[in-house]
């Protein structure tokens, strides 16, 4: 009988030890999991207090030295700082995040969360600022172009005004045609649709510059890039930038609507994609990225013309 006794107690001695640490870790991942649920909710609310709280979760994954838990902290910290406009701290956190699913959480749901996040934060901020550097640069120079020669400004720069407010998807498919369905296409269009504003606006800042400074700068036997640089540019700096401001927002446009028709991956498509399975928090939460992003950079461009305009006149009102 004590024998009896004694093997029931050492069984149950050895269940109790085996069950502590199972116990313990049901704990701790509930823990994680309520910390995760609240950075969630606070990313639409409040950005700022996600990344706060996604800092927690990251630190108490570390303590229990949990891949997964870090690579869902590491997640939800990269998206928490795509709402506030930090792309480059966004891609370095998803892309430890990637790393840590990889060995963790291969083919689970969680990696494509991340994998989804990182691409939409890798492709559109790549092919925006493509699209705006050759549409904006093309619409400066066709703008200059149209300014300094007369005979081209009247044959062509109401062609401007014409195609300038036509919906620029309308030429969707020819670019399908010319590009291909890769990142081609969608940059494209997005270069497109930014080319007209900053034409434009070029073209009529090129009329408003003071003759004397042209006179001046042939004098002086400027060839045409330094009168570009040194004459043009400069007289018409806010006009430029304002162009740019406005051509940034309709390449975002552009972009995202072609990644909505054709893609399968950025931000456009991740809103599809969200809005096609009723995830609609999701669906808003990429919305608020896209406006916010759009936002900031409209504020770094307006505080440089701001900084530009405090630091003295330009030179066509000297």
């Amino acid at each position: 009988m004590k024998r009896r006794r004694g093997a029931l107690a050492a069984a149950s001695a050895i269940s109790l030890a085996l069950l502590t640490p199972a116990i313990a870790h049901a704990d701790s991942r509930d823990t994680f999991e309520k910390t995760a649920a609240d950075v969630k909710a606070a990313m639409l609310a409040d950005p700022r207090k996600a990344i706060d709280l996604g800092q927690a979760a990251l630190a108490y994954a570390r303590q229990q030295h949990s891949s997964h838990m870090q690579a869902t902290a590491l997640w939800l910290l990269g998206e928490a700082n795509l709402r506030v406009n930090e792309t480059q701290r966004a891609l370095t956190l998803l892309s430890d995040a990637q790393r840590l699913a990889e060995r963790s959480d291969k083919g689970t749901h969680l990696e494509a969360d991340i994998l989804l996040s990182l691409g939409s934060a890798r492709t559109a901020s790549g092919e925006v600022a493509l699209a705006i550097l050759i549409g904006g640069g093309a619409g400066i120079a066709v703008g200059i172009l149209l300014g300094t020669n007369p005979l081209l400004r009247r044959a062509y720069e109401p062609l401007l005004h014409y195609l300038g407010p036509t919906p620029k998807i309308i030429f969707f498919p020819l670019l399908i045609m010319w590009f291909g369905v890769g990142p081609g296409s969608k940059v494209a269009m997005g270069a497109l649709s930014s080319f007209f504003p900053v034409a434009i606006s070029v073209a009529a800042a090129m009329r408003e510059i003071n003759t004397v400074l042209i006179r001046v700068g042939l004098s002086f036997r400027l060839n045409v890039g330094q009168m570009i640089a040194k004459i043009y540019l400069p007289a018409m700096r806010a006009p430029v930038v304002n162009g740019l401001r406005i051509g940034l927002g309709v390449a975002i446009i552009g972009t995202l609507l072609a990644e909505t028709k054709l893609a399968n991956q950025g931000l456009g498509y991740a809103v599809i994609q969200t809005y096609a399975t009723f995830d609609m928090p999701r669906m808003y939460a990429l919305l608020i990225v896209v406006f916010l992003l759009a936002v900031g950079i409209n504020a770094v461009l307006g505080r440089y013309t701001e900084l530009r305009g405090a630091a003295g006149p330009s030179p066509d009102a000297r």
